[in-house]
């Protein structure tokens, strides 16, 4: 890497540390407080450290990594290969890095730990307030079932029933979500017609958008946290006139997404668009699902990056979240450390996760295939982090 950056690189190199499941080094001989360890936590990147000022203090906040003596060059590579050999501890550590940063060195935390002092130095004994969006049980439920709509949550009825009996049996303790490529009003219209109870969140338009409850309150911090680099304007410009690519009908676009019908004999490679987007300095995340639909959305926004920011800010951990769909959209979704359940019925785009560990493929269809997942995982009961079995 240079040793510049420009300031808006700069989380893209630890979102790629990340995803390769490197380690942030900083062998600093003093490090006053280390806001670039900070930095590397809120992005889910384990730390190697200096022993030395704060990295004591947020290691021992954040719980994400290891401390070395800068000046034992031996020592360094042995602890760096111990922090990069273990896996499942990798990601616990990505796990509480992110966690850590949030509790302790967010402002809210901040503001919190203040208030907590001053009410100390005042001898006064009475508690804040806490503020939750109305009606909104996600607060207080254990674990979260994530389903996308259309051929996996509905298409069998009677399996449909007995899915939605259980989770009722089961009482406030587990939370239900859906994950699709429709609009919110479009979602809410289909899940009403076949009898879904209104779900305790919407992740709509392929990950661009999120709602609770049944007031269906926007998350505004998600929608700000993905505009990054979003120019839409530009974007479409550079795509017209591309060979096999035609727009879908305005109710099909979103403030976060473009939507195209896609003939794949026609237009080029999903790889080679990528290319030629980043060639004129545009970022997109493109989404092919059904060998006919392709949806540009923000480089931060997916259903995978929508479920994993739930995650965070509800602290639900992924062992406790269990993901379920049928096409090419859902692939980041059911990629990650959460619990995934291909249905039956997939499209053939998902025949490439076979093998891939927590990603259950069953062999009953729609619901029936969600039941099944549920079953396999002991979602019920006790969650269990298990390996794919062959279906």
């Amino acid at each position: 890497y240079p040793k510049k950056h420009h300031p808006n690189d700069v989380p893209e190199f630890y979102r790629l540390a990340a995803k390769s499941r490197g380690v942030f080094v900083n062998p600093a001989l003093t490090e006053p407080f280390g806001l670039t360890l900070i930095e590397a936590a809120a992005s889910v990147l384990p730390m190697v450290a200096t022993e030395d000022g704060g990295p004591r203090d947020i290691l021992k906040n954040c719980k994400n990594g290891l401390l070395i003596d800068p000046l034992d060059a031996d020592q360094m590579g042995e602890t760096l290969l111990d922090a990069l050999s273990d896996k499942r501890r990798w990601r616990s550590w990505s796990n509480h890095g992110l966690r850590g940063a949030e509790r302790h060195y967010a402002w809210q935390g901040h503001v919190q730990r203040y208030l907590k002092e001053i009410r100390r130095i005042l001898g006064k004994q009475h508690k804040v307030r806490r503020v939750r969006p109305s009606k909104s049980r996600l607060p207080t439920i254990e674990r979260l079932l994530i389903c996308d709509i259309d051929n996996t949550l509905l298409g069998d009825r009677g399996a449909l029933d007995e899915m939605l009996e259980q989770l009722h049996s089961y009482g406030q303790h587990i939370g239900l979500g859906v994950a699709t490529g429709r609009s919110l009003r479009s979602a809410r219209k289909i899940l009403k017609e076949n009898g879904v109870p209104m779900p305790d969140l919407f992740i709509t338009s392929v990950g661009s958008e999120i709602h609770y409850g049944r007031q269906l309150k926007k998350d505004n911090r998600w929608e700000k946290h993905i505009n990054y680099r979003w120019e839409p304007e530009r974007l479409r410009q550079a795509l017209e006139g591309i060979p096999g690519l035609r727009m879908q009908a305005k109710a099909d676009q979103g403030s976060h997404k473009i939507s195209y019908y896609i003939d794949s004999d026609k237009a080029p490679p999903i790889r080679e668009l990528k290319r030629y987007l980043r060639s004129h300095d545009l970022h997109a995340n493109l989404i092919y699902s059904h060998q006919a639909y392709l949806d540009l959305l923000p480089i931060r926004a997916s259903k995978g990056h929508a479920v994993r920011y739930l995650g965070a800010k509800w602290g639900i951990l992924p062992e406790e979240m269990l993901v379920a769909g049928d096409s090419g959209n859902d692939i980041e979704m059911l990629r990650g450390d959460t619990l995934g359940v291909v249905v039956g019925n997939h499209n053939a785009e998902l025949k490439k996760l076979q093998g891939e560990p927590l990603i259950y493929f069953a062999e009953g269809g729609y619901a029936r295939g969600v039941l099944e997942g549920l079953r396999y995982y002991s979602f019920m009961e006790e969650p269990k982090i298990l390996k794919k079995k062959s279906a």
